[in-house]
């Protein structure tokens, strides 16, 4: 926290001083040892897994401590490991503030100078689960194939170099290397970011790089090491400095990286652990067979509709998702979205009402509380509209019926794409295509066909089969050009002029 008066850091001396009020661990620590290997050291997983995890260890596990890696930068450890590696979550609810320590994270290390350190932890029997959250992008995947893009440049790198990984593959591939080499069991890897079948993707693109490198060690990988699949679901924005300061004074002592969050979470794993787990389903988890069809629910109601919030918002110049929710119209277009694009192309979801999902997603999003930045979650746009938009319109059109507000947010980031909103102000696209798509924005300047059409013509996120459906084109074209010419607020009013009338009763279409 910047300017700071207060004097004293938590950590482990100041734990039992906090005030009553904050929820700290109870359990001995010291007992506790790591089971756990976590690689991206996000806000989301010390909202998730780790909380998860905390609750585990309250319950009297002492082998599932967590040791959290980050491969991008120190500042991570260089917060946390001053304090001990506590941090507080402060879950916020409109207003109403609730602040827990979580103790689960038993170290952080860093693998631009800890790789061999790191590697000698994974080589440990104790360990037997490495959980993930790197982004989507942190795979490096072919977009339009979900498979291992052999011509990354970090991929070619680290078969040039495979002892000295710094992509996700080839570090998975030589951790596994190298605990089979010491004649330990294969760990299981559980992917925690937003993929559809995330551990069966992985998989793959983790055995084909194996494969590149050595063809039986890929084959090992195939038949030895489970990558369960799993959903994650909990808003987690960024850390700002206000949220450091709120912490800090309610605590009494600074903490240097708390995690903002809402109070829901929910967490669906396929349970496939063969050298055991944390008793994740007493705190709360969902343990089933088949995870699909609640990370379709998931993927597609949540992290879609945060893209269509996302991209009409940055546009128009709103800064968070509540602030979204409070238009006069945007909750109106998400309402259609689902009902009319999304809840009709999900599978049956076990137990789950998928419309009643939807309203408890309205109320998560109008969270004050909860400020999550629109260009936050407008961030690797190419990488995320496949899976959460692009296919559920791909089988609606399978199924005879188009989609209403697909080709809207399809527009409205085509249109987002120029780097200024309305109001003359400028953003930064962060997108691994970023300097390709906008080099296609600018060049189209304002025709909205051409960019429409440029963009079209980038396969690896639209494939050929959209490009070439008319339908498709010619309404995201038409609603480009609203956007381009009328703007956001007048193109939404238009847009729901047109599509008044009850919502959709339509079945799901399988």
């Amino acid at each position: 926290m910047k300017n700071s008066v207060l004097a004293k850091r938590l950590d482990s001396a100041q734990i039992s001083k906090l005030p009553p009020a904050v929820q700290r661990p109870s359990y001995d620590r010291d007992a506790v040892s790591p089971g756990i290997v976590h690689i991206g050291l996000g806000a989301f997983c010390r909202a998730h897994l780790a909380v998860y995890t905390d609750d585990v260890l309250e319950n009297g596990a002492k082998d599932w401590g967590i040791v959290g890696v980050d491969t991008m930068s120190p500042a991570i450890r260089n917060a946390l490991k001053p304090q001990d590696c506590f941090y507080t979550l402060l879950a916020r609810d409109d207003g109403e503030d609730k602040l827990r320590v979580i103790g689960s994270m038993l170290d952080v290390m860093i693998t631009s100078d800890q790789r061999r350190e790191i590697f000698d932890l994974l080589i440990d029997p104790k360990i037997r689960i490495v959980t993930l959250t790197v982004t989507e992008k942190g795979y490096c995947q072919d977009a339009a194939t979900g498979s291992l893009d052999e011509k990354h440049l970090a991929i070619i790198a680290d078969l040039a170099n495979p002892t000295t990984p710094n992509s996700i593959p080839g570090f998975l591939t030589e951790a596994i290397r190298l605990r089979r080499q010491a004649g330990q069991p294969a760990f299981t890897v559980l992917v925690c970011d937003n993929l559809a079948q995330n551990g069966t993707k992985v998989r793959d693109i983790v055995a084909r790089f194996a494969t590149l490198r050595d063809a039986e060690l890929g084959r090992f990988i195939l038949d030895n090491v489970s990558f369960p699949c799993t959903m994650v679901d909990r808003i987690t924005p960024a850390t700002q400095d206000a949220d450091r300061a709120i912490v800090a004074a309610d605590l009494g002592v600074e903490d240097a990286w708390p995690v903002v969050t809402e109070p829901f979470r929910q967490w669906v794993i396929e349970d496939r652990f063969p050298l055991g787990r944390p008793d994740w389903e007493k705190v709360g988890a969902i343990m089933v067979d088949d995870v699909h069809p609640f990370e379709m629910m998931k993927l597609r109601c949540l992290n879609g509709a945060h893209s269509m919030l996302a991209y009409l918002s940055v546009v128009a110049g709103i800064e968070a998702i509540s602030d979204a929710m409070a238009d006069a119209d945007l909750p109106k277009i998400i309402r259609l979205l689902w009902d009319e694009d999304l809840i009709p192309s999900l599978p049956v979801v076990p137990g789950t009402n998928v419309e009643a999902y939807t309203r408890e997603l309205e109320t998560r999003f109008q969270n004050k509380g909860v400020r999550h930045l629109t260009l936050q979650i407008s961030s690797d746009g190419s990488q995320k509209l496949p899976p959460r938009l692009l296919e559920a319109a791909r089988e609606l059109y399978a199924a005879g019926t188009e989609p209403k507000v697909i080709p809207l947010t399809i527009a409205a980031w085509m249109r987002f794409l120029s780097g200024r909103n309305e109001r003359g102000q400028d953003y930064k696209i962060a997108d691994p295509y970023a300097e390709r798509l906008a080099t296609l924005a600018a060049n189209a300047g304002d025709d909205p066909e051409l960019l429409a059409d440029s963009l079209f013509a980038v396969r690896d996120i639209f494939g050929e089969d959209l490009p070439a459906n008319q339908h498709f084109r010619t309404a995201v074209i038409g609603h480009l050009s609203s956007l381009m010419a009328q703007g956001t607020a007048k193109t939404l009013k238009t847009f729901l002029a047109g599509n008044k009338g009850p919502a959709s009763t339509n079945t799901n279409i399988r």
